[in-house]
């Protein structure tokens, strides 16, 4: 039997375990938008777009996946030409490439579902003299990478200002191509995390400090997305505790600190959190079992995505047999759904392995679902 026929089989025989799914499959309201189930499709990079612009190949990959799943949210996209150093990767600046997105927009439509854009700034992760824009400016806290070396000079307040009007742009541009709403990608060490992270962000003017310092731009951001697109154009602000630099960073210690970080997000017109943890079931504090996104639920009382591991034999960075793990079954995530811990839950490999998972589980065809295997990463399935 192939390693993949194995996996198969472990997957068929847990997935559900004895789970009664229908709450995740049922239609639901969230932030004035009508979805016909609870699942997202999570943001990946794919880099499947030369020069930027996403063609008709990407459009098809997410038409696949609008079939099934409630959301989709797009892989992170460039706002500017200082957001990012690839040029395979989306822009969502430039006629061509708003173009691609239009086309992204109505395929994911006319196959039923609803789609987001993820509006993306890698800040520090770039660097100087990156193509596909080797003279835009490194946009960064403190100019500084998680290992504390200096990779360009901390940005000007004229600088930020800039950044939040690309985003501000790329947020109009997607209600006028047709989206249902945006994503700010504000998590994973990129550059609003920065912010977020004393580790990354050592400035001393109103941008730093106390949380309410390091969450400023970010919110500056989302009040000016608000101003561009209007009261009820959906919002989601992702953000996370990891970095792609050490898995055990906190931007809050404790509940707290949360709730200074979420408060002036919900205030400047986030309309939907996504939490993002390398495992979704885990308790974000000690002295209780509430998930990180259930204490973000709890904190604000706005719909939350929840993504970490979702339906996939190993958890994200990790091994198939660590202990205590329940990523594969899906009857833990029912019941932190039925505990109200959150609205929605992201699913990343697994859909990336196989387009229609959702509809196979849904229909109880466990054994066609094609389980995520490293090669996925390298086409557009």
């Amino acid at each position: 039997m192939t390693e993949l026929n194995t996996a198969a089989e472990t997957l068929s025989l847990t997935l559900l375990d004895n789970a009664d799914v229908t709450p995740l499959l049922s239609p639901v309201s969230v932030a004035g938008l009508k979805l016909r189930n609870r699942l997202v499709m999570a943001p990946m990079t794919r880099a499947f777009s030369p020069d930027g612009i996403p063609g008709d190949d990407v459009a098809a990959y997410y038409a696949r996946r609008a079939s099934s799943l409630g959301l989709l949210i797009t892989e992170g996209t460039y706002v500017d030409e200082s957001a990012g150093g690839f040029d395979r990767v989306p822009r969502f600046f430039g006629e061509q490439s708003l173009a691609g997105w239009r086309k992204v927009a109505a395929a994911v439509h006319a196959a039923g579902g609803a789609i987001f854009p993820q509006l993306w700034h890698i800040g520090a992760q770039r660097r100087p003299g990156s193509p596909p824009f080797p003279d835009a400016p490194v946009i960064s806290p403190s100019g500084l990478d998680p290992a504390g070396a200096t990779v360009a000079e901390p940005a000007t307040e004229a600088a930020l200002e800039g950044v939040v009007a690309a985003f501000a742009r790329a947020a109009a541009e997607a209600k006028a191509a047709g989206f249902d709403g945006i994503e700010l990608h504000g998590a994973h060490g990129y550059l609003l995390d920065q912010f977020h992270w004393p580790v990354t962000n050592r400035r001393a003017d109103g941008y730093g400090g106390d949380i309410a310092g390091r969450v400023r731009l970010s919110a500056q951001i989302a009040a000016a997305v608000r101003a561009a697109t209007g009261p009820r154009f959906p919002i989601a602000f992702r953000f996370s505790q990891w970095k792609g630099s050490d898995y055990n960073a906190r931007i809050a210690a404790d509940p707290a600190e949360l709730d200074a970080f979420l408060t002036p997000l919900a205030a400047a017109g986030v309309s939907i959190f996504h939490v993002s943890t390398r495992r979704y079931w885990l308790p974000a504090f000690a002295g209780s079992d509430r998930t990180l996104a259930g204490w973000t639920k709890h904190l604000t009382g706005l719909p939350v995505i929840a993504v970490g591991s979702v339906g996939v034999a190993a958890p994200f960075r990790g091994t198939a047999d660590e202990a205590g793990q329940p990523s594969l079954t899906l009857a833990p995530l029912v019941e932190l759904i039925e505990r109200g811990e959150f609205d929605l839950v992201a699913l990343g490999r697994a859909v990336l392995a196989d387009p229609e998972w959702a509809s196979k589980v849904a229909a109880g065809r466990l054994a066609d679902i094609r389980p995520y295997a490293k090669s996925a990463d390298a086409v557009l399935l």
